[in-house]
């Protein structure tokens, strides 16, 4: 296998799917010879031709609404949204449009084959217009899928099966990690399930669930915790629409207790929904209240980010607080 950070991996992705179906497109602001704002998109221009990676006007608006177009018309449109802040000038496409498309036709007509590739969340310093993670807004409408990887072959593999899939995807890429996180990945094709979580690591004390960039970050945490004597079980969400509640559900069974973290602002954040769900179906076997380890209710700060960050010193104590509840 090759050694691949992130960019790396979406980018053979990309390349891959470009060569095994002549209607997959790329298109956005910048993301053409110049290969997009992180380089994304390198070299895809110059191999497929100024038909199938394309600019765009910065018009997040325009994309959205273009690509919904090109999806409607059988194409497979990948469409890079910069960052994923400035996705809210599209959102009434893509939850009006995009995630209406098959319903509104009782299934006569849809745009399944588009994706909405952004990369979201902190860590480079970008302060409150460059720094957001705005998965929740999205998890609200029905007819989308989300799907958030931690790593490389992560990223390969779910981009893949959000191309290939028959119903649209928000592909929400964790930009800190672009070429922070490296790991050996299949040159080859090959796709990961959609909706489908991970259990990274089996444990019996306590659940631990994120998504995206916070794995690293939970993984710290419960490196401190075992040093405690306590025992961690990681699961990596990867999808948050549709989420798999089947394998948190066994999981909480098993430990009675679940900590979640996640970047996004706690209040309306996504794990608001899991904890509601977990709760229902689990309430009998709960030792502790579900602990939600998130990002503050104020606008992402530049000056402040890492005490804005749900970092792994306020998970670890998230966690020994839910064991010795």
């Amino acid at each position: 296998m090759a050694k691949m950070n992130m960019l790396q991996a979406i980018n053979n992705a990309l390349d891959l799917a470009m060569a095994k179906d002549s209607t997959v497109v790329c298109f956005g602001e910048d993301v053409g010879h110049f290969g997009g704002v992180f380089r994304a998109t390198s070299k895809l221009q110059e191999k497929y031709g100024k038909d199938r990676c394309f600019n765009t006007p910065l018009t997040e608006q325009g994309i959205a609404g273009f690509a919904n177009g090109m999806a409607s018309q059988g194409m497979k449109p990948v469409a890079e949204i910069q960052f994923a802040d400035y996705i809210f000038p599209a959102f009434d496409q893509i939850v009006n449009e995009t995630a209406k498309f098959r319903y509104r036709s009782g299934n006569e007509f849809n745009v399944g084959g588009l994706v909405f590739r952004t990369p979201y969340g902190g860590g480079i310093a970008g302060g409150h217009y460059h720094s957001q993670s705005p998965e929740a807004y999205f998890a609200h409408t029905p007819g989308l899928k989300i799907a958030v990887p931690r790593d490389p072959y992560q990223a390969k593999g779910l981009l893949l099966a959000s191309i290939a899939s028959e119903d649209p995807v928000i592909f929400f890429e964790p930009k800190k990690l672009y070429r922070a996180s490296t790991g050996e990945v299949p040159e080859e094709y090959y796709e990961i399930p959609l909706g489908v979580a991970e259990v990274m690591q089996e444990g019996k004390d306590v659940t631990v669930l994120a998504w995206g960039a916070q794995i690293e970050i939970c993984q710290k945490a419960i490196e401190m915790a075992q040093a405690q004597g306590i025992s961690c079980e990681l699961i990596d969400l990867r999808s948050i629409l549709p989420w798999d509640v089947e394998t948190v559900v066994k999981s909480v069974t098993k430990t009675g207790r679940l900590v979640i973290n996640h970047e996004a602002p706690l209040t309306g954040g996504f794990a608001g929904e899991i904890a509601a769900t977990i709760q229902q179906r689990c309430f009998l076997h709960l030792e502790s209240p579900i602990a939600r380890v998130c990002g503050l209710d104020t606008p992402y700060p530049l000056a402040l980010e890492r005490e804005y960050v749900a970092d792994h010193l306020k998970t670890f104590e998230a966690i020994v607080a839910s064991v010795k509840f």
